[in-house]
Parts: C-alpha cells; structure tokens; sequence
C-alpha cells in the first residue's frame, strides 16, 4: 500500500512559480494550450504526461529557453521571459539528457559550471564541496566523469543544477537508465531538498516516483491540464476505490449478503481465500466490516487493502500508459 506525501504546512512567502495560460504552436499543432499552475516553497509538484503530450515543450518555456507563444511565467514574483537572465538565476534546471565534461573531474565539472552561474572564489569553493556532500560523490571528487557510472552521472547532472542554490529546481527524468541504488540516492536527495525549502518541479516516467515525493500532481494530455491535485484528490476525482481482500472461512455466502447491504460497500463476492471487497474508504469501514462478518458466521484471520493509485488515475484519465 503507498503512503501518500502530506502536503507541506501553508507557506507566507510568495509563490516560487506561478504558471498561467501557457500556448505553444508548432504551425497547425498547438502543442500546449493553456497551462495553468503553481508551485509554493518546500513543494515537490509532479508533472506526468504521456509522450507528447506537451510536457517537455512546458518546462522548455517555464526554464526559460522557449518562448511562449502566450501566458505567463512567474518565478519569485518576477516574470520570465527567455532573455530575462536575473529571473533565471531563481531557477536550477536539470535536463534529461547528462551534460558534462567527460574528460575533467566531478570537481573540475562543477567549478566550471559554477563560474558559468556566477560563483566565485569562496564561495565557489565552499558551494562545490556542499554539492559532492550532498550528492555523494566526495570521494569521486578528483576522478574524471567518463569513469563515472549511469547513476554516479546523474548524480552529478542535478549538483550542477543545485550549485547557485536556486529557489526552484527543475529535474527531467533524473533518474532514466540508472540502477536501483543509485535512483534510490536520486530521490533521497529531492525529498531533502524540498525539507530545506527549495520548490521542485519533477517530471518522471515512473509512477512510484511521484507516489512517493511529490505533495501535488498535475497530469497533461494533448497539450492540456486535465486534472492536478494531491494524490487523493485526484483518486477521488476519478472515483476510484478500495480493495479490500479478507483471508477468511466459515459461511462466506451469508458474510457477502450482509457486507454487500452495507453503506459504501460496491461488491463483496467470495474468492479461494477469502472474500474481495471494492469499497470507497476501506479505514473507516473495516470494523462494520469486521462486525458484520462475525455476526455471519464468518472467521477472519487476515486482511490487506490495496488503495487505488496515481496509474489507475492516469490510465482512467488518458486511456494511456505513462509510458506511451
């Protein structure tokens, strides 16, 4: 069972991006058509959609290297435009493809791009030692990047991104092709992120990614926002239930007449272990539940609920897999 991410207190500050009625053409294809969304400090916001469906040309336009055809962007209460450079320097973007220098190392790498955001001297050189802290590459430090591993890279990609310490960062599929451990550490680091404060934009091929991290998620299809929410929200938008699956024996017809008369309770039917439940809130309903099935003659000793989540949602709103 996932365990949804609890949204972060109500933030005083101002919103770190603010993204509204977003257009974006291609000759006859309009491939973004009024985005709208925002994005508070400490907020990890998840932005899922199935290949072309707009989502890149979207982050293109809110990083700043796409113009938009229309809308607006906001970061830290300033609008953004692609020559806006005072703007951007709010913002860390991690793109999806690797960006480094293959034959300086992981510290020459991040000197150099260091200079290129505007650091200096020590400031440089304390920011370059916090990042190969942070994304567990100190020991690396002085090895030159072609060296590195998939993960190892990528690992370094998002350093880059989070050298000038913007107050938004941008991740692209951070994690594409690397291994276990090392997508583990990925998502470590941007749940620690988001802890100190820092607003994330996160765009993912994987499901469990946004289940995981993400407080807020906005799901875009043919160039529209078709739905955002927390992940109940979205789950109830959808209509979405509970399963709840009852190891259990005894006179299992009677249990399923009565939990099938019970408020909430969609459909009870008898399986070889048991008895299946599709419900709409399984915790609050489990001990009527419970009491029923006793009064029925029924014995259980075990019981486990699967929650609906974020692919049934995105499948039931696109028709789609993530992935197609």
């Amino acid at each position: 069972m996932n365990t949804p991410v609890t949204a972060p207190a109500p933030d005083p500050s101002p919103l770190v991006l603010q993204v509204e009625d977003l257009h974006k053409s291609y000759g006859e294809i309009h491939a973004v058509k009024g985005v709208s969304f925002q994005i508070a400090p400490g907020e990890n916001y998840g932005l899922l959609g199935p290949n072309g469906a707009g989502k890149t040309t979207t982050i293109q336009m809110i990083a700043g290297v796409l113009a938009a055809d229309g809308g607006r962007v906001t970061v830290c209460g300033k609008e953004l435009t692609t020559s806006t450079t005072s703007v951007k320097s709010h913002i860390g973007w991690v793109p999806q493809e690797v960006a480094l220098y293959d034959r300086l190392s992981a510290r020459e790498n991040l000197a150099f791009f260091g200079r290129m955001q505007g650091l200096s001297g020590k400031t440089l050189a304390k920011r370059v030692d916090e990042v190969l802290g942070l994304t567990a590459l100190a020991d690396r430090a002085g090895d030159k990047t072609v060296k590195f591993s998939g993960g190892m890279r990528r690992r370094l990609n998002i350093g880059i991104g989070l050298l000038h310490q913007p107050d938004l960062l941008i991740l692209d599929e951070p994690t594409v092709g690397v291994d276990v451990q090392s997508r583990a550490s990925i998502l470590d680091q941007v749940a620690e992120m988001t802890s100190r404060g820092m607003a994330v934009l996160y765009t993912t091929h994987y499901i469990e990614e946004v289940e995981r991290l993400c407080h807020r998620v906005g799901i875009i299809d043919h160039g529209t926002m078709i739905a955002e929410g927390t992940r109940a929200e979205l789950v109830r938008m959808v209509g979405e239930r509970d399963r709840v699956l009852i190891t259990a024996d005894g006179n299992l017809s009677e249990g399923a007449d009565r939990l099938s008369e019970l408020d909430g309770v969609h459909q009870a039917g008898i399986t070889a272990e048991g008895m299946e439940l599709l419900v709409d809130d399984a915790a609050p309903l489990l001990p009527r539940v419970f009491e029923t099935l006793t009064r029925s003659g029924v014995a259980a000793s075990g019981v486990r609920v699967e929650e609906p989540d974020l692919e049934a949602v995105f499948l039931h709103l696109t028709g789609r897999a993530l992935r197609d």
